[in-house]
């Protein structure tokens, strides 16, 4: 496996484009030194990069593509869309006939308003419940990595150059599962949070009854309650984390695999909160959400039959069943290494996700580092196991005997020194202050 059209097209891209991509999730610094730099074409689970390399991706798109790469129906109704225009200079009824779907799937929902990416939808939920609070403070999950790039969060991170220090202190965490450190929010900064906000679920469950308890915690506050489902949505259940776990926000948002690929997320609450960004309310006008395109007709056509395919045919059941099919061979690979502590996986089948930790059971880049390596050798793209619809039982099990194969060496490794095996850099933290 060669990649000569991949580095010779590296050095372009790091020329033209700061980073190298667009997202900084994707970049070089993410993936080990024999990986494939770019990739050209996809088709359900499989990519191929631009050098002919084929692999069976667990990626999907960051979790954007659930039901696999370049799915003909949803491809199709996008396409007759594009025939029609993609956007007007007034509404157009495919926008009402979106909304409509969406809220007949998202049940606790009874508005909803759609933008391009996920960070529009949080940043919109998070000034409606400002606006609607007439407070300023942000209580977030600090357990889990990623809401926005809005200064409102990414204030919070390592990479907060560029973003005013007052903006930052507004933005308080909090602990997941962790009822009081909530508490403690509202006790510190009383009648001055806005909102809370926080996914349903990342790799570690709810505990008993904690997220009916938190909405309640922040009504008791005078607090909108909000989940992000960019992840949990359309992959926990059809109608999200929140009908997963029997909690009805007062908002949510939604993207990824809303689209499977196409730009699309949704805000979606109560009416009582979501009228304030429109004409229906004698309160001051709030600005929520008004993009150029942020109703891309053939979006919308591709949301409305990635919805309908979800309802047509058993996605969810697929990406549970499939997802447990492969924790169930990669578990087995890792006792027949006997490294349990070391290499394990995570999360609910339908969102697996892998951590590699070192000899004294710390998280190491650079085993992860050598265990992608070692993957993509054998033809697996596996930033995660993140599974779609379009994963079937051989693909499974050729990843399940690629992960045997690869702990042997990771074992190696362990007990002999990483850098006798992997070729080139460890990976590094997104988030970090410098490079």
């Amino acid at each position: 496996m060669t990649f000569a059209n991949s580095l010779s097209l590296k050095e372009k891209a790091h020329r033209l484009i700061p980073g190298g991509c667009q997202t900084y999730a994707k970049g070089d610094d993410q993936y080990p030194e024999l990986a494939p730099g770019f990739l050209a074409r996809g088709k359900g689970c499989h990519v191929w990069d631009v050098d002919g390399n084929e692999f069976i991706e667990y990626g999907m798109g960051l979790r954007s593509v659930t039901l696999g790469h370049a799915y003909e129906p949803v491809n199709e109704s996008a396409y007759r869309q594009m025939q029609l225009g993609h956007n007007f200079v007034r509404p157009s009824p495919i926008e009402s006939e979106c909304a409509e779907e969406f809220l007949g799937l998202i049940t606790g929902a009874e508005m909803v308003k759609f933008g391009k990416n996920g960070s529009d939808a949080t940043g919109g939920a998070v000034r409606l419940a400002r606006a609607f609070t007439g407070r300023d403070r942000i209580a977030y999950c600090g357990d889990h990595p990623f809401f926005s790039v809005d200064d409102w969060f990414i204030g919070t991170t390592p990479m907060a150059a560029g973003i005013p220090a007052a903006v930052s202190s507004l933005s308080v965490k909090f602990k997941y599962n962790d009822l009081a450190s909530a508490e403690a929010v509202f006790d510190q900064y009383p009648k001055q949070t806005a909102c809370v906000i926080l996914e349903p679920e990342k790799e570690t469950p709810p505990a008993g009854r904690y997220l009916q308890d938190l909405k309640s915690l922040c009504e008791k506050n005078g607090a909108v309650f909000i989940l992000d489902e960019m992840i949990t949505g359309f992959r926990w259940h059809n109608g999200g984390g929140q009908a997963y776990h029997n909690v009805t926000p007062h908002l949510s948002t939604f993207g990824k695999a809303l689209g499977n690929g196409f730009s699309i997320s949704a805000l979606a609450g109560i009416r009582e909160i979501m009228k304030l960004g429109g004409f229906d309310h004698d309160r001051e006008r709030v600005f929520l959400m008004s993009l150029t395109h942020g109703a891309e007709y053939p979006n919308l056509a591709a949301s409305i039959e990635v919805m309908r395919t979800y309802q047509r045919e058993p996605v969810v059941e697929t990406l549970w069943r499939q997802g447990e099919r492969l924790r169930t061979g990669v578990e087995r690979a890792i006792h027949d290494q006997g490294l349990e502590g070391r290499f394990a996986v995570l999360g609910k089948p339908c969102c697996l996700v892998f951590a590699t930790r070192d000899t004294a059971g710390k998280p190491s880049q650079s085993l992860r580092a050598l265990f992608m390596q070692e993957m993509i050798k054998r033809g697996i793209l596996a930033p995660s196991f993140i599974v779609s619809y379009a994963h079937r039982d051989e693909d499974i099990d050729k990843t399940v005997r690629a992960v045997g194969e690869s702990l042997e060496i990771y074992k190696s490794a362990l007990a002999e020194g990483v850098e006798k095996y992997l070729v080139g850099h460890p990976l590094k933290p997104v988030f970090r202050r410098y490079n």
